[in-house]
């Protein structure tokens, strides 16, 4: 399944591992609770090991984390933090990078490009309650070598002209129903990439994904789309 599922309903998280330690202040009976931000991450690197997500020194998942999968939303200090990713289960480091983050602020994170040059994209997410009957979608271009594409939906183009690490703002589409999505070369009716079968449900925020490369020789590391439920309103 190219289906990780996410949520926020009504922009509260459902953490999977919280980095937020509520600190008892020794003078006081109250609790202080430092500033955060929520992050989620997907990991769109092909060749990648199974890793580990680290912000500075706090491990974020339970479980390894392979290409084509991530983690829903979670609390992070908010200021500066250093990202690492290992190999399952060692610290044999594969890439860090710094990022900063907001207090109450939603990003999301991903790991893309080669093992060998390894990258991230942050993107600060603004994420509205779809209007009745409709959800919401956004394109993210996260294939280095891909030319640019358009995305479309039951072949009727929604999004035009990204590039890699391009992305779209969220926009409505029609929800409870099922779609095809086709990444297409800029302006023609290649097909460079298709998920059939998808149903966007009304109330629910969702990212696509083109990933991989164009040069991939293996599904694997062939252009794929994935796409992500970032949140669901009731």
């Amino acid at each position: 399944m190219k289906n990780l599922k996410r949520s926020i309903a009504g922009l509260s998280a459902v953490c999977l591992l919280s980095l937020l330690l509520s600190s008892c202040l020794k003078s006081s009976p109250s609790y202080y609770n430092p500033p955060i931000a929520l992050v989620s991450f997907f990991q769109a690197s092909p060749d990648e090991p199974a890793l580990d997500l680290y912000f500075n020194n706090n491990r974020v998942n339970w479980n390894p984390i392979s290409y084509g999968s991530g983690l829903d939303y979670f609390n992070a200090f908010a200021g500066q933090r250093t990202v690492y990713f290992y190999v399952q289960n060692t610290m044999n480091k594969l890439y860090s990078d710094t990022l900063t983050l907001k207090p109450n602020d939603v990003y999301s994170l991903f790991l893309v490009n080669t093992p060998s040059t390894p990258a991230m994209v942050v993107l600060n997410d603004t994420i509205n309650r779809p209007a009745s009957n409709t959800a919401s979608i956004r394109f993210v271009d996260l294939s280095p070598d891909a030319p640019a594409v358009d995305l479309a939906l039951n072949d009727t183009v929604k999004v035009s002209n990204k590039v890699y690490k391009g992305f779209s703002t969220f926009i409505p589409v029609a929800g409870n129903k099922t779609y095809s999505f086709q990444v297409l070369q800029k302006g023609t009716t290649t097909v460079l990439a298709s998920l059939s079968n998808v149903t966007l449900t009304d109330g629910y925020v969702y990212t696509i994904m083109l990933t991989g490369f164009s040069a991939g020789t293996t599904s694997a590391d062939k252009l794929n789309v994935y796409y992500t439920t970032n949140a669901q309103f009731f």
